[in-house]
């Protein structure tokens, strides 16, 4: 639990405090002195420290009771500290050390015996193996730099410390500016979703509005997306990394489903239902935090005014690419804004007004683009003028332009050598810089075109739930049979091919004529039928009838054949993987082969709304062959998404199912039927 008096202690101890700077327990009290921390600050070392503004104190049990206590001693003497430190009424812990979960099995019980210790007390703990808390009422970390508060500021919650300081030296370079760092180590008790429920909860009119996540595990997606989600429909803007994704997909899967999840697929699903922009990389992170700090782009048309062509085109390739437009500007409009420019200038969007080009045309170009009603947004990118000396008047130009146009102005500003004065000027008017034009061109659109929330707006499509869970109930662990299998797909309400069982030769031929010709033969029994040459399309003689059921019985591990109506239509594909605590992982994509061949598939959490299922398959790169390509028919995407909602609610109502597959879907304008599909049930 986190206590009001973690973020605002009347009064901090420091255990295993110093007075040398290149010690943590030095460091982070002579952080705090200058810093400004106002409360009292104990100073607790057998040694003396004789530190202004702190008490020395040679043991704990001599100090007076603290509100927070910050540890900076070995992992083996903390729990003793712990235990005096509670004695004397202190609730509130960061503890810098390691040597706990992160080392090995020692340090792994010690971690537990600390947070078992400061949970049966009603405690907080922060770490271990962490730098700290930098917040407004003061400055608890032994790192540098500090950054300028600024209540408007980014608030970054990070797993790393040494991540956390990386991405605070580049931000405050590009001129991002913080409020509160929270790094959180190990989590032993208190981890990012704790940090985000407590900034839920506490949430008001003065709260910053951009919060940074750095995430190297997700313990509770729930309250993770519960919190996050909440605090974007407060006005607030996430943007995330999460790391250590790479070996999660490497899983043994019995299904295409399980096969195409991954640890990544997963996450960004989560951050997409919770309203969190999902980032690469630390740059991508803070060039979407500094867009976040910018005005935001009403449309997705952007104009590129610039005096490099270069740039122009790399900026031009990364929007394009991430969905935004840079529309050409048509000569109508044009040709007045290049009567005011050098002979030569390009003005048909990327606009480059030349090496040569002065303050005074930029402050043209600027004018009219704001003016235009064709564009939504611009970018300025200019660097170093070369011969020409200084660049201070066109960074005024942009500085004024940004204050008073209805538009907003990205500066990209990359010369970092040449113009480093002018660009430091620049940012202390409250402004960012977009160092790299490609970063930028790629992080814009991931805010034009950010996901709004849909936790909790969710509800479950009208289904047999009664029977649904009889179903579930009575079945074992391990794959259904066909016949359970079609049962519990009814019962949801997915549509399926005609078929039936058969055992010997005259009931394939009974159930072919009652089914209609032509049929596919399908092998009940082995797992993979495709591998063992299970399945045989196309029949309506009997003499091929017979005999392709005579050669499917005798497949090892046989127990009958399917017998199915042949569907004529697209392949379509849907399916589902529980995924630990996030719950159910749905994807979709065209069917076949294309699942494995291309991995091209769209997935979201389970449940899903309507909206959701939509774009799911707007995501896909077959789509054109599901909207009808060529003259040739589609499939029905209300059909389609449809069936992706059903099989999300099932498999939200039967959190048993582990696996499943709906491969293929036939479908066509007017109908969509489960040909195929696939359930394995864990009841673990």
């Amino acid at each position: 639990m986190i206590h009001h008096s973690l973020f605002h202690p009347a009064s901090i101890a420091v255990v295993g405090a110093s007075e040398h700077t290149s010690k943590p327990g030095g460091k982070v009290i002579w952080n705090l002195v200058e810093n400004g921390y106002r409360g009292r600050l104990f100073a607790i070392n057998k040694n003396p420290v004789a530190i202004p503004g702190a008490e020395h104190y040679a043991d704990i049990g001599s100090a007076p009771c603290a509100d927070l206590a910050i540890l900076s001693i070995p992992a083996r003497s903390c729990i003793g500290a712990v235990l005096q430190l509670l004695d004397k009424g202190t609730r509130n812990f960061i503890v810098f050390s390691a040597g706990f979960g992160e080392s090995n099995g020692e340090g792994k019980a010690l971690e537990s015996e600390l947070v078992s210790l400061i949970r049966e007390a009603d405690g907080c703990l922060i770490g271990p193996n962490c730098i700290g808390i930098i917040h407004r009422d003061y400055k608890a970390v032994f790192t540098t730099p500090i950054p300028q508060y600024d209540p408007q500021g980014c608030e970054l919650i990070s797993s790393s410390g040494a991540t956390a300081v990386f991405i605070m030296e580049a931000a405050i370079s590009t001129g991002l500016s913080f409020s509160n760092i929270y790094s959180v180590g190990n989590s032993a008790q208190t981890g990012p979703e704790e940090i985000l429920e407590y900034l839920d909860e506490n949430f008001d009119q003065s709260s910053p509005r951009v919060k940074l996540l750095y995430l190297e595990e997700i313990r509770n997606p729930f309250k993770l997306l519960k919190h996050a989600s909440s605090l974007v429909r407060k006005g607030c803007r996430i943007a995330a990394i999460k790391s250590g994704y790479s070996e999660a997909g490497s899983r043994a899967a019995s299904s295409h489903t399980g096969a195409l999840a991954s640890s990544d697929r997963v996450v960004r699903a989560l951050f997409r239902k919770a309203g969190i922009v999902y980032c690469s990389s630390r740059d991508e992170l803070i060039t979407v935090a500094c867009v976040f700090q910018s005005k935001l782009p009403e449309g997705d048309r952007v104009a590129i005014i610039t005096h490099a062509g270069g740039s122009a085109v790399l900026l031009t390739d990364a929007l394009t690419s991430g969905g935004m437009k840079v529309p050409p500007i048509p000569k109508e409009y044009a040709q007045e804004l290049a009567s005011k420019l050098h002979p030569g200038s390009s003005v048909a969007n990327p606009i480059d007004f030349l090496a040569t080009g002065t303050a005074d045309q930029l402050s043209e170009i600027i004018d009219f683009c704001d003016l235009y009603p064709g564009i939504d947004s611009m970018i300025v990118v200019f660097g170093s003028p070369g011969l020409f000396g200084s660049v201070r008047d066109v960074y005024q130009v942009i500085h004024h332009k940004m204050m008073v146009s209805r538009k907003p102005i990205y500066a990209v500003l990359p010369s970092l050598i040449n113009a480093k004065t002018e660009i430091e000027e620049f940012l202390s008017y409250g402004h960012v810089n977009f160092p790299d034009e490609v970063v930028l061109g790629k992080a814009l659109p991931h805010v034009y075109f950010k996901p709004q929330p849909t936790f909790g707006m969710t509800h479950l499509a009208p289904m047999e739930s009664a029977t649904i869970r009889s179903l579930i109930s009575q079945s074992s662990d391990g794959y259904l049979d066909p016949v359970k299998t079609q049962e519990l797909l009814q019962a949801a309400g997915i549509s399926l091919a005609p078929y039936g069982i058969c055992r010997n030769p005259d009931s394939v031929l009974m159930l072919a004529k009652e089914i209609g010709t032509p049929v596919a033969l399908k092998v009940v029994g082995p797992e993979h039928k495709t591998e063992v040459e299970g399945v045989a399309l196309h029949l309506s003689h009997p003499v091929d009838l017979i005999s392709e059921f005579e050669r499917l019985m005798a497949i090892p591990g046989s127990r009958g054949v399917m017998v199915q109506k042949m569907q004529s239509g697209a392949e379509l594909y849907c399916g589902a993987v529980r995924e630990g605590n996030f719950g159910h992982l749905v994807l979709c994509g065209l069917g076949g082969i294309f699942v494995e061949v291309l991995n091209d598939v769209s997935y979201g959490l389970a449940p899903l709304q309507q909206d959701e299922a939509i774009e799911m398959i707007r995501r896909l790169k077959g789509y054109p062959i599901i909207k009808g390509f060529r003259n040739r028919p589609g499939v029905s995407e209300e059909l389609f998404a449809d069936a992706i909602v059903k099989l999300a609610s099932l498999v939200h109502l039967a959190p048993e199912i582990a696996e499943i597959d709906i491969n293929p879907f036939i479908g066509s304008p007017g109908e969509l039927v489960a040909v195929d599909a696939r359930i394995r049930i864990e009841k673990r």
